[in-house]
C-alpha cells in the first residue's frame, strides 16, 4: 500500500493512494492520529496517539503535546523529560510512528493486512534543519515503514492544489504559493507548475509560528478576563483544551467567543470573537511579513501578477482570521484555503507516489550548507557554502548533488566545524545560523588509531598531504562527507547531522 503521512504538532493524517483517488483515512471515526506521548509515573511505560489521549487527564501520567516541535534543535542523543521519566526522543518519535502503523492495521479503515509493505512520502517543514529530516526518516524506518520520499509539506499541499485547481495555471500565470500555517511552524513555498511538473522556486518560513502559538494567546486573553493567571498545571491543561475547542468552532460568521470555565471551578466567559482577532493579529502578521517576500518579486523573480493563487492550508490555516488578511492584502480572486486544509499535505503526498498521476517535484535547499575554514595563516576565518539555499535536489532513483574541495593541509589534524544558515550575507553566514556536529579527522598518520581526537593539540606542519573532500547531498536533504588523505588514501565517511 502506497500512502502519504503528514506528521503534525497537533494531528498527524494519512492519506492513500486507491486508483487514481486519495482517500484519507479514518481511525474509529477520527481522521487524524494525535500527535501525544504519555508517560505513566510509576514505571515509565509509554502511550501514544489516541492511547495517550485517553489518559491525559488521569492521575499518575503525564503527556508530551507538539514534540515535533522539538525536532529543530535536537539530534540523535537528545532527551525530553516527560514526567519523572526522561527518555529519546529519537525513541519517542519511533514510537509514535509505529503506533501510527499499529494503527492503520488496527483500528483504521484503510483495510489494510499485518504484513502489508507500507510505501509512504512522508512530509517535513520546508525550514526544516538537516538534522529534523534525519530523525524523521530513521523514526519512520524503525517503525517498519519503506520511506519513498521527505517532502516538504508546503510542496506536498502545492500537489493537492494541482489536483483540485489545475484549470487555474495558465502560461501566464504558473505560480502558486503555499501558505501553510500548521501547529508549530509557519512555511510557505513559491511553485512554478508547468505541464506535470511542479518546481519549488523557494521557500521561506518561521520555524517556531503555528496554531499552537495562537492557542496560548487565545489561553491568555481568556485567563485575564475570567481572573485565571495563576492556574495549577493540570487546570492550565484543561482550560488550554477549552480555548482550543472554541477557537476551532470559530467561523466567519461567529460574533461571539464564549469559553466554559467550569473544569476550573467559574461561571463562562463571553465577549466579542474580534478581540480573539486582535489578539492574534501580531501572530498573522509574523506570516505575513515571511510570505510578502514570495509575493512581491524581491527574491523570488515572480510578481503578484504571475500567481495562479495563494493557496492557504495546515490546521491553523483554518482560522478565519488569516483568510481575511491574506484577502484583505491579496484581494478575494486568487486567495483559496483547501477544502481539507488539515489533510492537504497528506493528499498530496498520496500523489507525488501515485504513478498514474504523472506529476513530478523538483525540490530545492531550503538553508545553505557550508563549513568554516582558517585563513591568512590562522589570522582569519571564512566561511565555504558548500551547498546554497535553493539548489535544486535530486529526484529520487537519481544521482546525489556532489561537491569537491582539494588541498594541502596545513595542520596535524582537519577540525572541521559545520553549519546551515538562511542567507549569506558578504561572506558570512546570516539568519537562524545552526552549528552541526564538529568533525576531527587525522592528517598526521601517527593519530589515526586513536577514537577520540577532542584532546589532541591542532598544531601547524609545513608537510601536510593533500586532502580531498567530496560532500554529496541526496534526494531528501542528508548530507555526507568523505575525507580523503591522498598521499596515501586514507579515507573516511561521515553522515553529517547537528
Amino acid at each position: 500500500m502506497r500512502l502519504g503521512v503528514d506528521f503534525g504538532t497537533t494531528h498527524t493524517v494519512v492519506a492513500l493512494v486507491d486508483r487514481g483517488n486519495y482517500p484519507v483515512v479514518s481511525f474509529e471515526g477520527v481522521d487524524y492520529v494525535p500527535s501525544l506521548v504519555a508517560s505513566r509515573h510509576e514505571d515509565g511505560a509509554l502511550r501514544f496517539g489516541a492511547e495517550a489521549a485517553a489518559v491525559r487527564h488521569t492521575p499518575g501520567w503525564s503527556v508530551l503535546r507538539s514534540f515535533k516541535r522539538l525536532l529543530n534543535d535536537a539530534g540523535q542523543k537528545t532527551e525530553v523529560g516527560i514526567g519523572p521519566h526522561r527518555y529519546l526522543l529519537l525513541d519517542l518519535l519511533a514510537g509514535f510512528f509505529s503506533q501510527v502503523h499499529r494503527d492503520l492495521v488496527q483500528t483504521s479503515n484503510a483495510g489494510l493486512t499485518v504484513d502489508e509493505v507500507l510505501e509512504a512520502a512522508v512530509a517535513v517543514p520546508a525550514n526544516a534543519s538537516t538534522a529534523q529530516r534525519f530523525l524523521t526518516l530513521e523514526a519512520f524506518q524503525r517503525a517498519g515503514f519503506e520511506v519513498q520520499s521527505l517532502v516538504n509539506e508546503p510542496s506536498a499541499a502545492g500537489f493537492e492544489y494541482a489536483h483540485r485547481y489545475r484549470g487555474t495555471i495558465t502560461s501566464r500565470r504558473e505560480h502558486v504559493v503555499v501558505y501553510d500555517l500548521g501547529g508549530g511552524t509557519f512555511d510557505a513555498s513559491l511553485l512554478k507548475m508547468s505541464e506535470r511538473t511542479n518546481e519549488v522556486v523557494t521557500s521561506r518560513g518561521v520555524v517556531h509560528l503555528g496554531g499552537d502559538d495562537f492557542d496560548e494567546a487565545i489561553l491568555a486573553l481568556v485567563a485575564s478576563r475570567g481572573s485565571l493567571e495563576e492556574l495549577p498545571p493540570e487546570k492550565r491543561a484543561l482550560l488550554l483544551e477549552e480555548c482550543v475547542r472554541q477557537k476551532e468552532a470559530v467561523t466567519p460568521n461567529s460574533k461571539r467567543f464564549v469559553v466554559d470555565l467550569s473544569a476550573v471551578g467559574r461561571e463562562p466567559v463571553a465577549f466579542p470573537v474580534e478581540e480573539v482577532f486582535e489578539t492574534c493579529a501580531p501572530l498573522v502578521e509574523q506570516t505575513m511579513d515571511a510570505l510578502e517576500p514570495l509575493l512581491l518579486g524581491r527574491e523570488s523573480g515572480a510578481s503578484w501578477d504571475e500567481v495562479a493563487g495563494l493557496y492557504i492550508v495546515g490546521g491553523g490555516g483554518a482560522f478565519p482570521l488569516v483568510s481575511r488578511r491574506l484577502r484583505e492584502r491579496f484581494g478575494d480572486r486568487r486567495v483559496r484555503r483547501s477544502v481539507h486544509p488539515i489533510a492537504a499535505t497528506a493528499i498530496g503526498l498520496a500523489i507525488t507516489l501515485d504513478s498514474e498521476a504523472g506529476w513530478e517535484l523538483e525540490e530545492r535547499l531550503s538553508r545553505t550548507f557550508g563549513v568554516f575554514r582558517e585563513a591568512l595563516s590562522g589570522g582569519d576565518v571564512t566561511f565555504d557554502p558548500i551547498f546554497s539555499r535553493d539548489t535544486p535536489l535530486p529526484k529520487p532513483g537519481e544521482p546525489p548533488l556532489m561537491a569537491m574541495r582539494r588541498y594541502q593541509a596545513v595542520h596535524n589534524i582537519g577540525h572541521f566545524r559545520f553549519l546551515e544558515c538562511r542567507r549569506v550575507v558578504n561572506g558570512h553566514p546570516d539568519g537562524d545560523v545552526t552549528p552541526w556536529e564538529e568533525i576531527r579527522f587525522p592528517f598526521e598518520p601517527s593519530l589515526r588509531a586513536q577514537a577520540d581526537l577532542s584532546s589532541e593539540p591542532v598544531v601547524r606542519r609545513d608537510d601536510g598531504p593533500d586532502v580531498e573532500e567530496v560532500y554529496r547531498c541526496g534526494p531528501e536533504g542528508g548530507i555526507t562527507v568523505t575525507l580523503t588523505s591522498c598521499d596515501d588514501g586514507f579515507s573516511r565517511s561521515y553522515s553529517l547531522r547537528r
